[in-house]
């Protein structure tokens, strides 16, 4: 990579940190953002790693803080929708993945900033709508790490304490990425290249979870839950750009 190269590839590795510190969708940025000056499929295959060493930091910070009736409900769709990316992985087109991602975030996103839910009961976990959903962020996931959007249309209205909330989409995601190891090196996208390349970006990626963390502390629910939809839709908004 050149230098600008390089850049976008801090830029990305910080990204993904942040959101293993607690700011959840900051890390979908990171595949367009590296997507920029390489392939989509090299550039997840570089950040696999990086989401890993990261996922560790965050399973430290929120050991305590996570909410077990949500995962039990969206974990086995998950898996599910990780089995079938690999299944399909030779038909995937990268594009349509992402405007199917970027359609939905941003039809959620307007919904909670037009029909905010401040006032309505906290749904409850469902193992219905959890699977689904699961399925799809697993799916996306696989694809291109841009699991976060179909996960938070499920999770975000059971309106979890923030902390709660950030541990548990932590965990979520340590669990997809810890899985996704396998078809990764199956399907060569975790090449000596690609391996030295996230040993590099690894640095950020731990800075940003150091700083994730701190913002996050310091945010109130109010302010954090805002923070997630319009980061939702801005992020969308890319993927449906990129996509077009």
């Amino acid at each position: 990579m050149d230098v600008w190269g390089w850049v976008l590839a801090f830029v990305a590795a910080f990204a993904v940190g942040l959101a293993k510190g607690g700011l959840a969708m900051v890390g979908v940025i990171s595949v367009p953002l590296m997507s920029l000056v390489m392939s989509p499929v090299q550039a997840a295959g570089i950040l696999l790693p990086v989401y890993v060493a990261s996922d560790v930091g965050g399973l430290i910070a929120f050991r305590r803080s996570f909410d077990r009736k949500v995962l039990a409900t969206v974990v086995p769709g998950a898996l599910a929708g990780i089995g079938l990316g690999w299944a399909t992985a030779h038909l995937v087109d990268d594009r349509t993945v992402g405007l199917i991602v970027g359609v939905i975030g941003f039809a959620f996103a307007l919904n909670a900033i037009f029909r905010p839910g401040q006032g309505r009961p906290a749904r409850q976990p469902s193992m219905r709508a959890g699977s689904f959903w699961g399925l799809l962020s697993g799916y996306t996931s696989f694809v291109s790490h841009s699991g976060a959007p179909p996960y938070q249309v499920y999770a975000q209205p059971l309106r979890l304490e923030p902390l709660s909330f950030a541990g548990t989409t932590t965990i979520f995601f340590a669990i997809c990425n810890a899985v996704k190891l396998i078809p990764y090196a199956m399907l060569g996208q975790l090449s000596l290249h690609n391996l030295a390349v996230a040993a590099v970006l690894m640095i950020p990626g731990v800075l940003g979870v150091i700083c994730g963390l701190w913002l996050l502390k310091r945010m109130s629910a109010d302010f954090f839950y805002k923070f997630i939809t319009w980061s939702l839709l801005l992020v969308s908004l890319r993927l449906i750009w990129t996509a077009v």
